[in-house]
């Protein structure tokens, strides 16, 4: 496997995904892939793995480095990571007996993007 991105790299002026709600409505197509990521990450053990890898020296970790910090089984751990794989939200490589992980930055951004309140937007009213 190679850590080419599986999502497209869209900027903020690209109608084609996840424009911030207050400025228009998701429409159906987007509104599965932004709840799939969404539920990946509503699980606390799910969201400390992410953190963990985005955290983690050169922006990857090992499976192995990641099994310390919880109190779960490894099999448990895989099964959170390929939730975490299967949203989106990370890439992985076999290297040999272990798997490396890392955080694919545009399905941080269209989450982002999604939450983003317009400038104008973010003043509380007078």
């Amino acid at each position: 496997m190679s850590k080419q991105a599986a999502l497209p790299v869209l900027g903020q002026d690209d109608a084609t995904c996840c424009a911030p709600m207050v400025r228009e409505p998701l429409g159906e197509e987007d509104a599965a892939a932004l709840a799939r990521m969404f539920k990946a990450l509503s699980d606390p053990v799910r969201l400390r793995l992410l953190s963990l890898i985005a955290s983690h020296e050169g922006g990857e970790a090992c499976v192995c480095d990641l099994t310390g910090p919880f109190d779960v089984s490894q099999p448990t751990i895989s099964h959170h990571l390929k939730v975490l794989r299967d949203a989106g939200l990370v890439g992985s490589e076999r290297r040999g007996t272990w798997v490396y992980y890392w955080v694919l930055p545009e399905a941080l951004a269209q989450l982002s993007a999604l939450l983003e309140i317009p400038a104008a937007s973010a003043q509380a009213p007078a």
